[in-house]
């Protein structure tokens, strides 16, 4: 496996740390694209400037999240958010109540749409604004 492998999985997956690490070092040529990932040795980085990087998110990660929040017993609501805090105050002020509880999921948790399947992360390129509702669940006793 190649560092542009790693370097690309890092930004689908949003591993903002490690997408810093190899961008700092690949911009100080400690490394390149074409090396094998053994090659990376995070401790080859200046690891203050890495931190100054991911706070000023050098790379403009946004990430968002899922959460599962509980309407009542037997209902659900996905909403992306990018934290649990947000999801919260989004589902307040939509349903006018407090949900009854609020996890957060797996981006890569896969659920049933029509005759297919679709992952969270695939389902979220589907919008442009969040915080937002990726829809329902009911749970039948």
């Amino acid at each position: 496996m190649l560092v542009s492998d790693v370097y690309r999985d890092s930004l689908i997956y949003e591993e903002s740390a490690l997408a810093h690490y190899i961008y700092y070092l690949l911009k100080e040529k400690i490394i390149s694209l074409d090396d094998d990932i053994s090659k990376i040795d995070l401790n080859q980085a200046n690891h203050q400037k890495v931190r100054e990087m991911i706070q000023t998110n050098v790379l403009g990660f946004h990430k968002i999240c899922v959460f599962s929040l509980k309407m009542d017993q037997n209902n659900f609501v996905f909403i992306f958010a990018a934290s649990e805090q947000e999801a919260i105050q989004f589902y307040s002020k939509t349903f006018q109540q407090t949900p009854l509880n609020c996890h957060e999921y797996t981006l890569d948790y896969q659920l049933s749409r029509g005759n297919d399947v679709i992952s969270f992360r695939d389902l979220r390129k589907e919008f442009t604004i969040f915080p937002a509702i990726a829809g329902y669940f009911k749970w039948e006793r």
